[in-house]
Order: structure tokens, then C-alpha cells, then sequence
């Protein structure tokens, strides 16, 4: 169990949604129980592809960079500062609409899971 979590010494990997992920904290890494906290890159122009988790709570928060969130049916931009609360089963997907990384921090609760995350067709 480690529980020192320093973003340069943490390699990041990409999710089934297409972002780029640094587990902050996570109980497989870290040995915490019930959450996890992960910064997630969105390159400029790109959008994550539309998913939802089957039983995870998922709060996002901004803090670089300006985005479009899908929230189920709503769409709406977000900039830093910004925290969104995603229900369990709602879909949602975020686009970077700026000309810098948009960066936002992911707090899960169960922790993420490639296997609770569905994707999504495009409607």
C-alpha cells in the first residue's frame, strides 16, 4: 500500500471513455476504501465518448481549461471551478471546446472501474 500520490510519479493511462487518467488515489493502489480521485486530460477539440457507470457517483471538477458537459438530455459549458455531481446511470460526456488541455479532477464513489463504465451510442 502506498499512500503517497504525487502527479509527477503517477503514469497516466487512457479509460474506456477515451480520456487521458492519473489515479490520484485509488483503493488498488492506495489501499482507501470507498472512492477514487483521478485527473482526467481532454486535448483540445476532442470529447469523451458518451458512457455512464452502473453503480459509481461521479463528481467532476474543473480546473483548467473550458468544456461542454452532457448530462443525460442537458448540455451546458463548464470552466474552472466548475463541479458537476453524475449520478449512477446517467450518461454524460465531456467535450474540450477551448485551445488548452482541459483538465478536471474525477472523484468516484465505489471507486472507478473500466467494468462499471458502459459506453454509449451516440444519439
Amino acid at each position: 500500500m502506498s499512500v503517497d500520490s504525487k502527479l509527477k510519479n503517477i503514469t497516466p493511462y487512457i479509460t474506456r471513455d477515451h480520456s487521458e487518467i492519473r489515479e490520484l488515489i485509488h483503493p488498488g493502489i492506495h489501499g482507501n476504501r470507498a472512492q477514487s480521485l483521478a485527473e482526467a486530460v481532454v486535448k483540445p477539440g476532442a470529447t469523451t465518448r458518451l458512457h455512464r457507470h452502473r453503480q459509481s457517483e461521479e463528481i467532476y471538477h474543473i480546473t483548467q481549461g473550458q468544456g461542454r458537459m452532457r448530462l443525460a438530455n442537458e448540455i451546458f459549458n463548464v470552466s474552472p471551478g466548475d463541479s458537476i455531481c453524475i449520478p449512477p446511470g446517467v450518461a454524460h460526456c465531456i467535450e474540450n471546446i477551448g485551445g488548452t488541455n482541459l483538465r478536471l479532477l474525477c472523484m468516484c464513489s465505489p471507486a472507478y472501474s473500466h467494468d462499471d463504465t458502459e459506453l454509449l451510442e451516440v444519439e
